[in-house]
Order: C-alpha cells, then structure tokens, then sequence
C-alpha cells in the first residue's frame, strides 16, 4: 500500500500560488485537509495529491492564505470541476474555516494532541460568500467541498478556486478522481442529540418565539443539516408533548411532537424514532432515577403516588399516539440516561413499567452496566467500556439485541473522539472502529448544545452536576448563524467516516477478509490506530480499486 501513495503523489499537479499585490507577498497553499491549521501555522510544503472517491462521496480540500500584511476585502469562489469528456461536478462549496477558543483544555490528552499556543484551533466552515479581513502573518484556512453526485461518471475532474480581494487575485487548482463505484446508501445507525429549547433556538434567531414560524425554521435547518452527514435516528424528546391535568385525568396533546416528527421524516433523517428520556437522576451522578411529572419540580421517585398516576397514563397514551401515525415500526425508547450500579435498581423499576405497558417496544440505552439483559434491548455503551465489555456486548448481539457505541466528554487519552484538540483523522476513524468490532450504531450527546454566551469563541463548559470539564468540540459541532447552521471540519470527516464504514460494508460483501485486514492495519486496537494520512489513503485506495473490479 506504501507504493500506492507513492503512485498516488507521483500522479498529481503540484497546487501552489503565490503573488505580490501592493507589497505585500501573499502565497495560498493546499495542504492536507486532515492537518488542523492553526493561526501559527507556517506551511513549508504544498499537498499535492488528487483526491479518490467513489460516486456519492465527498471530496475535501484545504488551503491555507497567509500574507506578509494585512489582507482587505477577501473574497473566496470556486469554479465547477470538469473532466476531459464535458462531464462536471457542479456542487462545490467554499468558506472560510474560523477558530475557536478551549479555555480549559481536555484533562487526559492523548499521545498525538495538537497543542495551540493561542489556545485557537479550526474549526467553523464560513461559507456565507461574505468578504473579511485577514491580519498579517495570519494563516488563514479555506475549506472547499465538492459533493459526488451518484450518477457521476467516473474519471479525473479539475477545477479551480479563486481568492480575491483588494489588490489581490490568486488561484489554485484541484483534482477529483471519481471510482467507478456508487457508494450505497448508508446503513450505520447514526444519532447527533439535538438540543431545541429556547437557549438554543435564540442563536438562531434572537427575536423568535418557541414553537412559532421561525422556531420550526429553525428545527429544519438541524434537520436538513444532519442530512448532510448520514443521519438517520433522531431523538425526539417527550418534553415537547403538553401533559395537562385534569381532575384525576391527564391529557395529552401531541400537536408539537408531530410537527417535529414530520419536519425529520422531510428531511429524510427519520429511519429510525428515538423518544426521549421520561426520566432522569433525582440528585447528583450517583444518585437514583425519578420520572419527570409535568407541573413538579425535579424527577420524582417512581415510589410517589402522582409518579405512578402519570406514567400510568402516559406511556399507554404516548404508545398509541405512535401507533396510530404509522411510527411504531421505527420507534425505540429511552427510559434514564446512563444506568451504573448506583441506580441499577431505580432504572429497572422504571423499565419494567414501561414495558408493562408497552412490552413489544425496544428499549435503547446509553449505559455504563452489564446488567441490564432483557431490560435493554440495543446497548449503546462509551466507547471504552464497549473495549472493556467486548465478548458480553458480542454475546448480547448473538442473543439477539443491537450494539453501538458512544462519545462524549469521555473517552479521552488515546481514544478517538471528536475533541478539537485531537487530529481530525481520529474524528474519521470513529466509524472505522464500528466497522472492526461490529457495532452497528453511533450516538453522541452534542449536536448543538451551545452555550449561552457565545459559542463562536469558548468552546467548553463545565459540567455543573458532576463538577466535569465538557472538552472543546464535545457540546456542538456545527455552529449557528442568523436564520441558518454552519457546519465544521470535524462534522465533514464524521460525514467523511461514516462513507468510509459503507464502503468498508460494500467490500466485506466481496471480499469479507480483505475488508477486515485493511481495517485492522488502520485501527490496530481500541487506542491505537495508524495516523499517518498516506496511509489511510492507501487504504482508502486499495478498498476502492478493489471495488472497482
């Protein structure tokens, strides 16, 4: 495979510009677009290679813009890519990549963390096509994404991008090399929990009201945006559904809860409906699970009469309502975020009402116990305890129930994760690792979950239930704007994984042991991976070749 990169280097155009406009010498160089630029960053060699990708994909590219002065009125554009036969990739986006701040940095760093002097690291792609200002001495990053159509035809397609500006006008060149091979449709259950309560929905608009035109905007441009990186399980919590009492009778209305279903199915994201938690921890992290009932404060023992007489009317009430709209087939059910030992028998106690009520239902849980079997049916452990646990969660899938896996401020050390402050190939490799140990799933907490300030800048908080420094990147990873999202670098190489774990299916079809070795010469262990960047092409190479045949 080492001679593939070399063929691979070998077979592409050198990409460097360089210009001097009003004495000042500006270069734009491509460079590899899994390096994390920082504004430091001094680049002394371009990336030269063409990029490799089946019908369906993305193709990736960055630059980076550094002047010896400042730069004024920078504008970016990018032309559609052609290839010799008149075919054209048309779909090709450009923005400015903008860093962001981690004020406290991530408590157990792994063996290749990036350190930044500023505390900066890239992350938000600005693709608005609105002109800045670039100070001198400033690398500046520049993000080009061109999408695959699947009906592409296959060869070699260049383009070109522009940077422009007061006295400044340089370009440089880009290559895609379309597979004959059409990526399928992804299967890997992928969930991003959103965050859609008022806090959040003000980013997006800082004048709209809760559950009015904008608010619903605002729930499609998440949707729309989780299309973009495969999603297809979206986590609709129940706190939407207006619970109302009566007398001794509850009413339910489902008129919010429906909308947002709906918005999702539009959007094509919805093949799998998760329903959020009804309950919750009534104290700190070690303490007992409660159900939340409308009009109480907190969560509230299972053992209190008025938490008996809400589920026993809610549950039966929320299982029909799905039925009767034709989502049952699809629907699965949280019961109380992460269950350990300290409240394993909270959480039963809860379960088993619910399937009490609805015994057919699956269960689905971010859990950090093993003694959940015929509680829970698809197993969503940490990464780390999935590495820990691997026979017992094999055995469960044997038995019969699903395994994913999920990050989020934990693991840290040499796992991958979606921190800022790790190389943004450990991001990709995440989907490599559901490939190579078998888990068919994806969860993380952090879609959107921004700060109140301004998420633009300070990318971490602190946990104030268990005293936990949330690490940069883990809350959010796509950014909001006035009336729209942008997406980030780390939310394309997720994207850019998730494609990699399909393509990795397709071959396992053909080819089940050599789909499995080249895994495993990408990702040895549950900590140790190959970071080289030519190598994963290689990889990435020979899975496509060997597609093509």
């Amino acid at each position: 495979m080492r001679n593939i990169a070399l063929h691979l280097i070998a077979s592409a155009a050198v990409i460097l510009a360089s210009v001097s406009c009003q004495n000042a010498s500006v270069t734009l160089t491509r460079v590899d677009p899994f390096e994390k630029l920082l504004p430091e960053t001094v680049i002394d060699r371009p990336y030269t290679q063409v990029e490799e990708v089946a019908a369906g994909e993305h193709a990736t590219f960055q630059f980076a813009l550094r002047g010896a002065d400042q730069l004024k009125e920078v504008s970016l554009s990018a032309e559609p890519l052609k290839d010799g036969q008149g075919h054209v990739l048309e779909d090709v986006t450009i923005g400015f990549v903008d860093f962001v701040h981690v004020g406290r940095t991530t408590p157990t760093q792994g063996r290749d963390a990036i350190r930044s002097a500023s505390g900066l690291y890239p992350d938000p792609i600005v693709d608005d096509g609105k002109t800045r200002d670039i100070a001198f001495g400033k690398t500046q990053p520049i993000w080009v994404s061109v999408n695959v159509p699947k009906d592409a035809a296959p060869g070699e397609y260049k383009g070109k991008v522009r940077v422009g500006g007061k006295g400044l006008d340089v370009e440089g060149e880009i290559a895609v090399k379309v597979y004959p091979v059409v990526l399928d449709d992804p299967t890997l259950w992928v969930t991003n929990w959103f965050n859609c309560t008022e806090r959040t929905f003000r980013h997006f608009d800082r004048q709209g009201e809760m559950y009015s035109e904008s608010y619903w905007e605002y729930i499609k441009a998440i949707a729309l945006k989780m299309k973009e990186c495969y999603q297809n399980t979206v986590l609709i919590p129940t706190t939407i559904i207006d619970s109302k009492k009566d007398g001794d009778s509850w009413s339910f209305d489902f008129t919010n809860f429906d909308k947002m279903v709906g918005i999702f199915q539009e959007a094509g994201v919805l093949k799998c409906l998760e329903v959020g938690h009804i309950g919750g921890r009534i104290g700190l992290w070690n303490s007992p699970f409660g159900v939340r009932v409308p009009g109480m404060e907190g969560n509230i023992p299972l053992d209190n009469p008025e938490a008996q007489d809400y589920c026993s009317e809610f549950i039966p009430a929320l299982v029909s309502h799905i039925k009767d709209k034709g989502w049952y087939s699809i629907y699965c059910q949280h019961i109380a975020d992460e269950p350990a030992a300290d409240n394993y028998d909270s959480y039963v106690a809860i379960a088993r009402l619910f399937k009490k009520y609805a015994p057919e239902v699956k269960i689905i849980e971010a859990c950090h116990s093993h003694d959940l079997a015929d509680i829970v049916d698809i197993w969503v452990p940490q990464l780390n305890f999935y590495a820990d646990g691997l026979s017992f969660y094999q055995d469960r899938q044997k038995a019969g129930d699903e395994v994913w896996f999920y990050t989020c401020l934990a693991p840290q050390g040499n796992y991958a994760n979606r921190f800022l402050e790790q190389p943004l190939l450990k991001t990709r490799l995440l989907h490599w690792i559901n490939f190579r140990y078998g888990a068919t799933g994806y969860l993380h907490w952090g879609f959107n979950v921004w700060r109140e300030d301004d998420p633009w800048y300070e990318s971490t908080f602190i946990n104030t239930e268990g005293g936990n420094i949330l690490p940069g990147g883990d809350s959010w990873i796509v950014y909001p704007g006035d009336k729209r999202l942008y997406g980030s670098i780390r939310f394309e190489a997720m994207r850019d994984g998730i494609a990699d774990y399909t393509l990795l299916q397709m071959l396992a079809r053909k080819d089940e042991a050599k789909s499995k070795e080249i895994c495993r010469q990408t990702v040895y262990d549950w900590t140790t991976y190959d970071m080289s960047t030519d190598h994963f092409r290689s990889a990435r190479h020979e899975i496509l070749e060997a597609l093509s045949k």
